[in-house]
């Protein structure tokens, strides 16, 4: 039965005017939010780290004693202070330390190390880099660090006791901050409103360099007082937080949610299937933020104690597929609620299913309320499709397209702001001009998507992801969704690859089983023929030991494609489409010269 629109857009208007009604407190900023939490909620649990509980007295210290370190280090309000620190309180410590005395916080990504650290600190003009032992070995090995202008502070940390040094790094209990008399901050970031950045958070790039997004005050805040209208989080709550802190999914999401709500956050340095219902039951986790991938993981692993009897009642996030969906509900509870969301770090648009879709990402229940469209995409030649006349066309439901996000009319009236990122190329390269009328800005997501005849959104795939093949477009997150019933996966990988003197990409896909199965070829070609159609079956198969992916549990495709089916590079099992046996079949001399000539 499908939910009437009305009802749907009332929980969108719900959610809108809390976030609005945020955004409009324009002298309110984040430390202003933490630091009425903390003298409210007290010695009430503020984080839990293993077997570490922080009270929300405990973080407001601590991070005041950073906030000192800063001021000691040379930071004043308005500078940048970087941060490089995995899922641990202290870096709790730095962020919210920083934020306190009016210092905009760039957040690095853990994993970065070369060229991608050297920038990222060139790109938020660090004056300070908050860095842990865990991530010292990648400092140290990275050369061309802006290191003149740059003072480092590390970070102990007990999980790495070798860590090595670095001559300029200087301890941070080492740090005289006996200088520094400021017992109130606040003082120190008056005049700072809530449209000024808060933190930089790096987002990967068309060009391979991440680039810095500015996500300000305003923003963040709104994002927690949205949600908490329109899902009940209080103080009681515990919310799971395995995603890095440094991408928008942790911090803008959970965080936000959880500062507005005055609930408790656990924090893992990394997702472990093994670890979390565990301590879903130990800590009481009532609410956790996924994505795809992670909740796969769960659905896959055999069945514990623990995952019947929880107090697990919401989980939000992005990247579960129609069948992983049912299976999760059927396994841990019809009761859990789903919010499964579309939404950039960037974006000026996102979207949420808060009607229990399986398989949409949201819902625009009227298209004149919302500031969001769909403009029809030509995937051949990768371009977005014009009508006789030369305007752009709108998507008409089961037509694909890119999405966008109105900025302001043509007649400059604001619309929905876009902040961009700390130069001034690649915000312009996320922004189209005099789409529908002159003078008109809209964000470009970059992502294609369809509709449905209600009005729910399904996400088709990322723009460069999509192939084509047999004069026919491929999506690979819709092939892999439909592989996905394959049941001896862990995860499936999916990607167009190059064959010599053939138009296009070819589908591949490279398999991570399950622990304990094996590939049954024949199991498979069943799978790909009866739920694709002939052009979107997999030419070719890789089994993996291990699935490559980001720190946010994304698949890594780039190598896999370039690598392709070449077994003077690829030394993992391979196989071949076998039409003639009904059959994947071990990729030999023969059967690679089949399918490189039909």
């Amino acid at each position: 039965m499908t939910i009437p629109r009305e009802q749907t857009q009332q929980i969108i208007d719900t959610h809108r005017t809390a976030a609005v009604a945020m955004l409009m407190r324009t002298d309110y900023l984040v430390p202003d939010a933490f630091e009425e939490q903390a003298a409210r909620l007290g010695e009430r649990t503020a984080l839990i780290y293993e077997d570490e509980v922080v009270s929300w007295r405990e973080l407001e210290a601590r991070s005041a004693h950073y906030a000192r370190i800063a001021l000691a280090s040379g930071l004043r309000p308005g500078d940048v202070g970087a941060v490089m620190i995995e899922n641990r309180p202290e870096f709790f410590y730095a962020w919210l330390g920083l934020t306190r005395i009016g210092v905009i916080a760039g957040l690095l990504n853990t994993s970065a190390l070369g060229i991608a650290l050297a920038h990222a600190l060139r790109a938020t003009s660090a004056k300070v880099l908050f860095i842990g032992d865990e991530c010292m070995a990648q400092l140290c090995d990275t050369e061309d660090l802006p290191l003149d202008a740059l003072t480092i502070v590390r970070i102990p940390d007990a999980a790495t006791p070798d860590a090595p040094g670095h001559p300029q790094a200087r301890d941070v209990d080492g740090i005289d901050t006996s200088a520094v008399t400021a017992n109130d901050l606040r003082p120190l970031r008056a005049g700072i409103d809530n449209r000024r950045p808060c933190f930089y958070i790096f987002t990967s790039g068309t060009t391979g360099l991440p680039k810095a997004a500015l996500i300000n005050h305003g923003r963040f805040l709104s994002v927690g007082a949205g949600w908490c209208s329109v899902v009940e989080l209080s103080q009681q709550d515990v919310l799971y937080c395995a995603l890095p802190l440094f991408h928008g999914s942790a911090l803008m999401s959970l965080y936000s949610t959880a500062l507005h709500a005055g609930a408790a956050m656990l924090v893992r340095r990394r997702f472990s299937v093994s670890r979390f219902w565990p301590d879903v039951k130990r800590w009481n986790v009532t609410a956790f933020q996924y994505v795809g991938e992670v909740v796969r993981y769960l659905v896959n692993v055999a069945p514990v104690p623990e995952e019947r009897g929880h107090g697990l009642r919401v989980i939000m996030g992005s990247g579960i597929g129609i069948d992983v969906w049912q299976r999760f509900k059927q396994r841990f509870g019809e009761h859990v609620l789903i919010l499964e969301g579309w939404g950039a770090t960037e974006s000026n648009a996102n979207m949420t299913n808060f009607d229990q879709k399986p398989g949409s990402c949201g819902r625009i229940p009227f298209p004149e309320r919302s500031h969001i469209r769909l403009l029809r995409y030509d995937q051949g030649s990768d371009e977005l499709m014009r009508d006789a006349e030369g305007r752009y066309i709108l998507c008409r439901p089961g037509e694909v397209g890119e999405l966008y996000g109105q900025i302001r009319r043509g007649n400059g009236e604001p619309v929905a702001p876009f902040d961009g990122y700390t130069t001034v190329a690649d915000t312009e390269a996320k922004i189209r001009r005099d789409v529908f009328e002159p003078g008109d800005a809209w964000w470009r997501s970059g992502d294609l998507f369809r509709f449905d005849e209600d009005g729910y959104f399904y996400f088709v795939d990322r723009i460069g992801d999509t192939f084509r093949w047999k004069g026919e477009n491929v999506s690979t997150t819709e092939v892999a969704q439909q592989l996905s019933v394959y049941g001896d996966a862990e995860t499936t990988n999916v990607y167009g690859v190059k064959i010599p003197g053939h138009e296009g990409r070819a589908c591949m896909v490279a398999l991570e089983l399950t622990p304990g199965h094996k590939f049954d070829p024949q199991a498979f070609h069943r799978c790909a023929v009866e739920n694709l159609p002939v052009y979107a079956q997999p030419l070719f198969v890789r089994i993996l030991p291990q699935a490559e992916v980001t720190v946010n549990y994304k698949l890594r495709k780039v190598r896999l494609r370039d690598e392709g089916f070449d077994r003077k590079v690829v030394a993992d099992p391979l196989y071949g489409l076998d039409r003639e046996r009904g059959t994947y079949a071990p990729l030999d001399a023969a059967l690679l010269a089949r399918l490189t000539t039909s």
